[in-house]
């Protein structure tokens, strides 16, 4: 299983909302060569982490996408360049870290591989602590455990503190 989460929280380059820019993101993740999307969390609200005043709140998501019969799971830099890849056609600069962004893709997990280096570092560090990246995880991977920690999506985010997390209607 393969999970990216998505984000956004400034208009695309057309001017699109975040959301349809995420909803757009989400579509190329499914025509990616070798993978299918398999499910896509609710979309949600939820403010910058680290909270910055004055910054629109995100669009978050999350998918999971699984190789199509016969191919095999891609490498995982591979994969971090065709998600830059997507956020580039979306109009994403990195002036800073933490920068708001027209879109956001990261990969969470690949198959359960842990990696401390080279880029991507598997499983994404700190999507134990965010709210914005468990809540939707949970809606496509209600079963998944922290491939380091042991520990469930669930239990990571009853034991966050409070983090404004809601569902886009």
């Amino acid at each position: 299983m393969i999970l990216v989460a998505i984000g956004a929280n400034l208009p695309g380059p057309d001017g699109a909302p975040a959301l349809t820019t995420c909803r757009a993101a989400a579509c190329l993740l499914d025509g990616w060569p070798g993978l299918r999307l398999q499910a896509l969390s609710r979309w949600f609200a939820t403010a910058p982490v680290p909270s910055t005043p004055g910054v629109p709140d995100y669009v978050n998501g999350v998918a999971r996408l699984v190789p199509e019969p016969g191919a095999a799971v891609p490498d995982p830099a591979d994969l971090l360049a065709a998600l830059q890849g997507i956020e580039a056609r979306f109009g994403r600069v990195r002036p800073y870290p933490n920068a708001p962004r027209t879109l956001d893709l990261d990969l969470l997990d690949l198959d359960g591989l842990v990696r401390a280096a080279p880029d991507p570092i598997l499983p994404h560090p700190r999507m134990d602590q965010r709210a914005f990246v468990l809540a939707p995880l949970l809606d496509v991977a209600p079963g998944w455990r922290h491939p380091v920690s042991g520990r469930s999506a669930a239990e990571l985010l009853a034991g966050l503190g409070p983090q404004e997390v809601r569902p886009i209607a």
